[in-house]
């Protein structure tokens, strides 16, 4: 038999009955989820093999074939649509008989692939520590990537003055480089508000079994499971707080979610900042330039538009709705199991990868290309009439306040209305120092 046509027939007769069951999406199990379940058979194998309940040349051969698995070998045996029984079921199902074919004819998919697990403790495990992995090995990074390239454009900018904004109006000077390192801050803050969830995301129900007690397990299997699964991938993994809790409450992933959901709102908050900073050339704000990528109109000639910003808030959008559908799905546990699990694992992985590939594209095609527009900038900063609030102290707030009035009224700088108003010239040399405004405290 060839390579290919041995592949077709890795799984077995449950396998297929889900896949003609449930034609909803044609979208699969995360491949991660795939991943990490060969990853826990493996383990599960080895470790059965350990307490002396399975023939260790079957422990082998079941082990081999997970690790296979783990490594993407066999990722087209998954053909289960991910919006299935909501347990995970088919899925836990799909990856036994996969296993069972490739470790020989002698290995029962259930009697000894599934050994001491239930697809209630198995599936939802998978999910946490694909979660875990994924956040810790591509999300984390991608987002530092992104806080470095902010941070370096916080110490590039740090002496171009503007005009601050409060309600999209003028305010008092800032400088560029503050709004940048506040933008680096966002994204530190939201990388720590993941890290935080990683205690969480590691606690996983394996060996619970079908409700929690543990029934049909070694009592030392789920410890020794986890300790195989930490030795060989550096996971913080851990036994949850109460068995009951990890078998029936998808908290940690929620948990997760959320702090996904608020970096994509920093995001959102970033990119918009930078399109309408970048807006123009003429008619907008021109207080930056972003990289030009590529041709922004099919009908209007030189039009270049803000499109990785523009990417971001989309991203953000998704990330928003996936928490949202998370967030439904975690409050509709029952009892001892939550059944809107593939749901969770489907948003949940696909929001982590989305958050890593925008933000190292948007850290590498926008952030690193930015330039400042320094000329317009100054004249910004000398333009904001806001700037009257550094004469509050010298001639009190409601002269500065007719200063201000007056120079709207004439068109005139505050300078000149206050010079005329009788302000003494070393005051107005000591309190409009636009770059001493922005950084008063030195």
């Amino acid at each position: 038999m060839s390579e290919t046509a041995e592949r077709q027939v890795l799984w077995g007769g449950e396998t297929a009955k889900a896949v003609d069951n449930f034609p909803v999406s044609g979208e699969r199990i995360p491949v991660a989820v795939g991943h990490w379940l060969g990853r826990i058979k493996a383990a599960a194998a080895r470790a059965n093999a350990e307490l002396g309940l399975l023939d260790p040349d079957v422990a082998q051969r079941i082990a081999s074939a997970g690790d296979r698995i783990a490594v993407g070998e066999f990722d087209d045996q998954f053909p289960i649509d991910v919006f299935q029984t909501g347990s995970g079921t088919s899925s836990n199902m799909n990856a036994n008989e996969v296993i069972a074919s490739l470790a020989g004819e002698d290995v029962h998919p259930n009697d000894h692939v599934n050994m001491g697990q239930s697809s209630n403790d198995v599936f939802p495990s998978a999910v946490h520590l694909a979660a875990l992995d994924r956040a810790v090995h591509d999300l984390v990074p991608a987002l530092e990537q992104l806080a470095h390239a902010l941070e370096t454009k916080a110490e590039e900018f740090d002496d171009v003055v503007k005009s601050g904004r409060t309600h999209l109006m003028d305010a008092v000077p800032v400088t560029l480089g503050q709004e940048f390192s506040g933008y680096a801050a966002q994204v530190r803050q939201g990388i720590a508000r993941i890290s935080d969830a990683f205690p969480r995301l590691g606690q996983i129900p394996l060996g619970g079994t079908a409700t929690g007690t543990g029934l049909n397990t070694h009592p030392e299997f789920a410890a020794r499971v986890r300790e195989l699964l930490h030795e060989s991938t550096g996971l913080p993994i851990s036994a949850p707080a109460d068995p009951f809790e990890s078998q029936a409450a998808r908290d940690g992933l929620v948990e997760a979610s959320g702090a996904l959901k608020v970096v994509a709102v920093s995001l959102t908050k970033i990119a918009n900042d930078l399109r309408l900073m970048g807006s123009g050339p003429r008619a907008g704000l021109s207080e930056i330039f972003l990289p030009e990528l590529q041709k922004g109109s099919s009908i209007m000639p030189g039009k270049v538009n803000p499109v990785i910003p523009e990417v971001v808030t989309q991203v953000s959008a998704q990330v928003i709705g996936n928490d949202t559908a998370i967030t439904i799905g975690g409050m509709n546990g029952h009892f001892e199991l939550n059944v809107y699990v593939p749901l969770i694992a489907r948003n949940l992985l696909q929001s982590i990868d989305l958050l890593a590939n925008v933000s190292r594209l948007f850290a590498e095609r926008c952030v690193a290309g930015i330039e400042a527009n320094r000329e317009r900038n100054e004249q910004y900063a000398e333009g904001t009439l806001s700037a009257a609030t550094a004469l509050n102290p010298f001639i009190g707030y409601d002269k500065a306040s007719e200063i201000v009035k007056g120079a709207v009224a004439s068109g005139r700088s505050l300078r000149e209305v206050a010079r005329e108003a009788g302000v003494e010239e070393s005051v107005l040399d000591e309190a409009l120092d636009y770059h001493k405004m922005a950084k008063p405290h030195g």
